[in-house]
């Protein structure tokens, strides 16, 4: 640490300096020598630093991940030459490290299929394809983790965060692209070269994620975080789940199990009846709804839990800034809808979408007390495929 605490300044201008030279369209080989690259060894602290710096500087994200791939591929041996740690077996970094190991075993295997399919596009090898791509769809949980879990706690505990917001959008692109693969396998018409376009980007990006998380962001985590702050994220674990390692038994609590932790004796009065704490919050996690609860301040104050969940959320959010609750591409509508709300110019949004076989309608309602004061924004989320079905009338009680 002392190296980094000595000389991070040097290093993180120069990776910064070469950055924005990539970005700017300048030789790699020019840049490399004029801020001697090469021969400077660099940490992953550098890394979480130079990603602040570009934020900071409001450069378009898509230039910023274009110019770290390149970057990354120059400190792959300086990275790959950090300090190893050894994880706790019951660490949420080393269930993350087994789940990449198992994600990594299916991928070689997945791409037996695809040296396959480029030789033979039969019905049963792209069916095949099909099930392995479908089955890695579910590695999504993975950054569903980091998102709800280990993004939350990282930003409350470190000044330089804003490099999450990168990783983030390379995650959506991993999202996207798997489903764009399966959509084009499931085409009568299989257009091999669509195929291994978009088959590309996925090996190429799910690798150069974990490569990221391994060798960047796990490493700074070990160093900064202490024990308590890695037992509340493992005990969230069981909320989510991981698709390619199994979770131990200490780790498979959830919120719902773990009932309603309150005295039950305290009641809240309201106008119109009271309730004690226990009965308000199992009235809030029946409702046919999830509600997640943001204050004035723009933080995360409550969710409700209810048995079916449309959207994950963990307690690893209460306290978090909303804006960082969601990825890039969705943040400037969230900041729009809340300064909105917040001078009064609007007091509802709505929004509808297709979620595979679901059909979530997501609705944002502004706060405000007896007095007109903002107070916050409550949204709302619910699942309405069977409700847009409803047709006539059904007055009787039919159980059978």
């Amino acid at each position: 640490m002392s190296e980094f605490t000595e000389n991070y300044k040097l290093r993180v201008k120069k990776l910064t300096k070469y950055m924005l030279g990539l970005i700017e369209g300048v030789s790699r080989t020019e840049l490399l020598a004029q801020y001697n690259i090469q021969e400077t060894t660099f940490m992953p602290h550098d890394v979480l630093y130079l990603f602040d710096e570009m934020y900071n500087r409001k450069i378009e994200v898509e230039k910023i991940k274009i110019a770290s791939n390149r970057l990354f591929n120059i400190l792959y041996e300086d990275l790959s030459g950090y300090e190893k740690y050894d994880y706790p077996d019951d660490s949420i970094i080393a269930y993350l490290i087994r789940d990449n190991e198992g994600v990594k075993k299916h991928l070689a295997n997945t791409k037996e299929l695809i040296k396959k399919i480029n030789k033979d596009q039969s019905p049963g090898t792209i069916s095949r394809l099909t099930r392995a791509f479908e089955r890695l769809e579910q590695f999504e949980l993975h950054y569903t983790v980091k998102e709800n879990i280990v993004f939350p706690e990282i930003e409350k505990k470190w000044d330089k965060y804003q490099c999450l917001k990168l990783m983030w959008t390379f995650h959506d692109d991993i999202r996207r692209n798997i489903k764009k693969t399966i959509e084009i396998l499931k085409v009568a018409a299989f257009d091999l070269k669509l195929f291994n376009q978009f088959s590309g980007k996925v090996y190429f990006n799910v690798n150069t994620i974990i490569f990221r998380e391994e060798n960047v962001l796990f490493p700074i985590m070990q160093e900064t975080m202490d024990q308590e702050i890695f037992e509340r994220m493992a005990s969230q674990l069981g909320e989510l789940g991981l698709a390619f390692t199994e979770l131990r038994a200490e780790a498979m609590t959830k919120t719902q199990d773990r009932g309603v932790i309150m005295d039950s004796s305290q009641v809240v009065k309201f106008p119109t009846g009271e309730l004690s704490l226990e009965q308000l919050a199992l009235v809030f996690n029946h409702l046919p709804v999830d509600i997640t609860f943001v204050d004035e301040n723009d933080k995360v104050r409550y969710f409700s839990t209810p048995k079916d969940r449309i959207f994950p959320r963990t307690v690893g959010i209460i306290g978090r800034n909303v804006q960082d609750c969601h990825p890039h591409e969705s943040v400037d509508v969230v900041t729009k809808i809340v300064a909105a709300f917040k001078t009064g110019e609007k007091d509802d949004a709505s929004f509808w979408l297709k979620m595979g076989a679901k059909y979530v309608l997501i609705q944002y309602f502004a706060v405000r007390d007896i007095d007109g004061n903002f107070k916050g924004v409550l949204e709302v989320s619910q699942e309405i495929s069977d409700i847009q079905k409803i047709e006539g009338e059904h007055r009787l009680l039919d159980w059978e």
